[in-house]
């Protein structure tokens, strides 16, 4: 794989952040898996809050530092993200992740075996009491089409490596379709049967968007950690791109 090299990591509580890209208008970094996106009930330290804080010491910025979200992972997941540090760059991206109008791409270890590319589309519907997702029956009310493609890289031990590719942006998106699909993500307790100790297997791996002012393309790539059961897979993972 090629990974983007870090320009430098900062120290969050307990956690690496690996800073990937930086200018005056787009910060890229490797979000932790287990550290939330953003502050939430929980009260942990989050990845936003954090970054604020990175970029008023580095740029010895008083007050109040802006830093516009514009996508989102799951608390669990890890990998690639960007941040936009002015609000029309962050008007443009979050228009361009509105409209998939950039690269993303994940890497996932699921349940089972896959002998070929599948196009998955369901209609989901979040519970907004319990957070959970589920499939629904597209005249539910609330419900919202999902459509993914999964494509298997490598199997082993009744495990495979598939690499996901979102055609829309839904709640748990990734993780409720493949294990609707019988394909459960390895080590996720709350749609897979994860066990206690598990880390779920899901990466997003590479991020690609154009620069909101130059007009560039501007990609990140990051590999998953060796643990868990990424491990199986690291000789095919290095040949990814």
């Amino acid at each position: 794989m090629n990974e983007t090299k870090p320009i430098e990591s900062l120290r969050a509580g307990r956690f690496e952040i690996p800073v990937l890209y930086l200018d005056n208008h787009l910060l890229g970094v490797v979000k932790p898996p287990n550290m939330p996106v953003q502050a939430d009930k929980s009260r942990d330290l989050d990845l936003l809050t954090a970054l604020k804080g990175y970029i008023g010491e580095k740029f010895l910025k008083p007050g109040a530092v802006y830093l516009g979200l514009v996508h989102r992972l799951d608390r669990p997941v890890g990998g690639a993200m960007v941040f936009a540090r002015t609000s029309k760059a962050a008007e443009r991206l979050s228009r361009d992740f509105a409209g998939h109008d950039m690269e993303k791409r994940y890497l996932a270890v699921v349940r089972g075996g896959l002998a070929q590319a599948r196009t998955l589309e369901d209609w989901l519907v979040k519970d907004e009491k319990t957070g959970m997702v589920r499939v629904c029956r597209p005249e539910e009310p609330g419900a919202k089409r999902a459509r993914l493609v999964t494509t298997p890289i490598a199997s082993h031990g009744g495990l495979t490596l598939v690499e996901v590719v979102l055609m829309t942006g839904r709640a748990h998106q990734i993780r409720v379709q493949h294990m609707n699909a019988g394909l459960p993500l390895w080590g996720d307790a709350r749609y897979g049967g994860g066990k206690p100790g598990e880390q779920i297997a899901l990466w997003a791996y590479r991020l690609a968007v154009t620069h909101p002012t130059l007009k560039t393309p501007v990609a990140l790539c990051a590999a998953p950690p060796a643990e868990g059961a990424w491990r199986l897979f690291r000789g095919e993972m290095e040949n990814l791109k």
